[in-house]
């Protein structure tokens, strides 16, 4: 066997990719790449969304509900994985995945059409809600049937290369939403775009993205019904070993579960917070803590994801000959060691200003601990209204680093900067911290001269070059440990729970340890005062990832995933299949 599967992969790594093959990636990374697009819409126009089917409550209140139906789309990709990984390994990997755009467009074209609550009160955020639960059921069954479909038609030996293409569509569906959103509104007034009493249009300039949807999902719809179901599965249905309970077999026996569980947490989580680190919270550290502009800091962070975007490839491609657990375990293990100094150079070239201010100006919090909360609030809807909460919230949304100093039980909390103390109780709290922040050397914005952007080719001046080529690391860091986790996933389960078993830890690891990355770094900061502290957060889970893969998790880039099965059956006796000795 190991000379049969030698000669395979030797052949798989010399002959040239066929038609049939570019057809099987073509289309299972365009139609992954237009559900990533229905997804992200959401999200890009939220504001727009809570202003439209939230309107019967106050602003503040809106912006949580809409937070809340965005979030719902991600906490519910567990459930569609487990949905829809179970039909996958039921029925086949071509069916459900056509079943999963199909929820996917239609329920995006639905949202271009629902009328506001403006227009049918309560009903439309009910249906609002549903659909992006829906969207968020058909993503989490999406990714893996793709990943699988692709998986078992790629030869022995490059399923890594093949697998990183589906590897690029989460980027590529941003890049078209925002895309589709920026062309829209250069079309119109603003007046147009977001629906007001005084536009001319018959249908509001917003609901253009979600409608054109439906071309979107006729031409994948259309691409996808001309492919062949995989190889693997019918081998599978013919030699009558496919799973009649892929949930059962898949998570109700430990002998199958393990390898779900060691892949989360050996692969997965670690991925997911690299990932959410490198491109979300990125942007997100531009914007909202150095204080760069939204158009400079968005074209600082597309550009390294242009110029880091082919990583996906390489690192896929590179893993078919050294393995999967040596990139993704590495790209892991160097973005725990330099997160702290690649997030502090960043700082100190876009808002040089204001790290001068965090080493120069001691600022102080002093109050009660009974009345200090740790701030996390993934979806917007606690309230914190203690003064030391009030304090520490208003200080963190100013990017200021400051020490707490514990007062007596029932001490009235104040803030000291420099040698000014302000009450948190004081009606004009948050002004007078600004004003006296301003005063002591803290800019409200990032130098315009240093690092603003007006046009792409600005790229080329020294301080905006610096960023992107530390920006671009970062994205190569995504690349390194997105790549080829596909592949790694697809050959860690047997064809007959693959579907099923991939899925899940997939999304519970970029659904849940990601998504919720951004919200548990900033409560992390503003508990302990620091603009950095919160990295421990994607630094432990990395670092957690790189010993657990180490230890338990085997290299799968031999395996041949056409004959390996963990219950093959034998007569009226099942063997149980064990996956290869770990390899550190």
């Amino acid at each position: 066997m190991s000379g049969t599967m030698s000669q395979i992969g030797a052949a798989g790594h010399t002959r040239a990719m066929t038609g049939e093959e570019k057809k099987v990636i073509l289309a299972s990374s365009l139609g992954t790449v237009f559900e990533w697009y229905d997804f992200y819409l959401y999200g890009s126009l939220a504001v727009i969304i809570g202003a439209k089917f939230f309107s019967q409550f106050p602003e503040s209140t809106r912006n949580i509900f809409a937070l809340l139906a965005f979030a719902a789309g991600f906490l519910v990709r567990p459930f569609g994985a487990l949905v829809f990984g179970r039909i996958g390994d039921l029925v086949g990997r071509k069916y459900t995945f056509l079943i999963t755009i199909t929820i996917m467009g239609s329920s995006t074209f639905v949202v271009g059409l629902l009328p506001t609550s403006d227009q049918i009160g309560f009903a439309a955020p009910v249906i609002l809600i549903a659909l992006r639960m829906l969207q968020g059921l058909a993503l989490g069954g999406e990714y893996g049937g793709a990943a699988t479909y692709v998986a078992e038609h790629a030869p022995q030996g490059r399923r890594g290369f093949y697998t990183s293409w589906i590897q690029t569509t989460a980027t590529l569906g941003l890049f078209l939403s925002l895309l589709v959103i920026l062309f829209t509104q250069s079309a119109m007034t603003t007046a147009d775009f977001q629906g007001a009493p005084t536009s001319t249009m018959w249908v509001s300039g917003w609901r253009i993205p979600f409608l054109v949807s439906i071309f979107l999902l006729a031409i994948s719809v259309w691409i996808r019904m001309q492919l062949a179901e995989s190889p693997a599965f019918l081998r599978m249905k013919e030699q009558g070993t496919h799973s009649r309970a892929p949930l059962t077999e898949a998570f109700g026996q430990w002998s199958n579960a393990k390898w779900a569980i060691l892949a989360l947490l050996g692969m997965v989580m670690g991925q997911a917070v690299v990932w959410y680190s490198g491109q979300f919270y990125a942007l997100f550290f531009l914007l909202a803590v150095l204080k760069v502009d939204g158009f400079t800091g968005n074209m600082l962070v597309a550009w390294s994801l242009a110029l880091g975007c082919g990583g996906f490839i390489l690192f896929g491609w590179l893993s078919d000959k050294i393995g999967r657990k040596p990139i993704i375990l590495g790209g892991c293990l160097i973005a725990a060691v330099t997160y702290f100094t690649v997030f502090q150079s960043i700082a100190e070239i876009a808002n040089p200003a204001l790290s001068q201010a965090n080493e120069t100006v001691k600022v102080a919090v002093i109050a009660d601990p009974a009345e200090c909360s740790f701030q996390f609030n993934p979806v917007g809807t606690a309230k914190f209204t203690t003064g030391c909460d009030v304090a520490k919230g208003a200080l963190a949304r100013a990017s200021v680093v400051y020490t707490q100093e514990d007062a007596a039980p029932g001490t009235e909390t104040s803030v000291r900067i420099a040698d000014k103390t302000i009450s948190a109780r004081s009606p004009t709290f948050v002004k007078e911290v600004t004003d006296t922040l301003t005063a002591v050397g803290y800019p409200a914005a990032a130098n315009p001269s240093v690092v603003k952007m007006t046009r792409p080719w600005d790229i080329f001046r020294a301080q905006p070059f610096k960023l992107v080529l530390l920006l671009t690391f970062l994205v190569i860091l995504v690349t390194m440990v997105y790549g080829p986790v596909a592949a790694a996933l697809v050959e860690l389960f047997p064809t007959r729970i693959r579907y099923t078993s991939m899925s899940l830890p997939y999304h519970i690891g970029n659904g849940w340890f990601g998504g919720l990355l951004p919200a548990t770094v900033f409560a992390m900061n503003a508990q302990s005062g620091s603009l950095y502290f919160g990295l421990w957060y994607p630094i432990v889970i990395a670092g957690a990832t790189v010993i657990i893969g180490l230890i338990f998790l085997p290299e799968t880039k031999d395996r041949d995933i056409f004959v390996g099965d963990m219950s093959m059956h034998a007569g009226d006796r099942e063997i149980p299949f064990e996956p290869m000795a770990p390899s550190i």
